[in-house]
């Protein structure tokens, strides 16, 4: 592994440097919440991703692996469900569950999820299948990402606050230690 070339650095899409990539890397949405891990470029080439903190990827971003070579993020496609109706309402609904959700003018895209369809069915969306790249919005409090859970178990007593869903509220707790340390701080190598 000594002989892999060694990214400890990432260049934003958004960055003014100009990110001409040797080659590129198509990761989906999961894929691009990382620290840690060994990955391979569409050409072969097999790389080292050593970032000091776990970051979110944007499609666009480039890994510097040294030499002047740089190596493009790709947003994968995914298999996702696009939702159509009164986005306003559907979003709050969405968001209500924790769900990632990429917000578009004319539609709403989330991963498919057949309890999530059937409740937006139910309030009168359209939900239609697609296979397309997901780049949900990021997280609040600058966290970059939202993360999903379900409300059927108790996490890690950290934060405590109570939603309200339809005709009854519960509080619950759960903690952001994901979020902080990133599912990918485990050496994947």
């Amino acid at each position: 592994m000594d002989d892999l070339p060694v990214s400890h650095s990432v260049i934003r899409a958004a960055d003014p440097k100009e990110c001409v990539p040797h080659d590129i890397v198509t990761l989906d949405y999961d894929q691009r919440f990382l620290r840690r891990k060994v990955l391979t470029s569409f050409h072969d080439i097999r790389f080292l991703v050593d970032l000091s903190e776990t970051i979110s990827l944007e499609h666009g971003d480039c890994f510097d692996i040294g030499d002047g070579k740089l190596i493009e993020v790709i947003a994968a496609e995914e298999r996702l469900l696009a939702v159509t109706g009164d986005l306003v309402r559907l979003a709050w609904h969405i968001g209500n569950r924790h769900t990632p959700c990429q917000i578009e003018s004319e539609r709403l895209l989330i991963r498919q999820d057949k309890v999530i369809a059937d409740m937006l069915r139910l309030l009168g969306a359209g939900v239609t299948e697609v296979h397309e790249p997901f780049t949900p919005e990021g997280g609040a409090y600058g966290m970059g990402r939202t993360h999903g859970h379900d409300h059927s178990h108790v996490h890690k007593d950290v934060h405590k606050h109570v939603h309200s869903h339809g005709s009854h509220s519960h509080g619950h707790s759960h903690s952001h230690d994901e979020a902080a340390n990133g599912p990918d701080d485990q050496d994947e190598l």
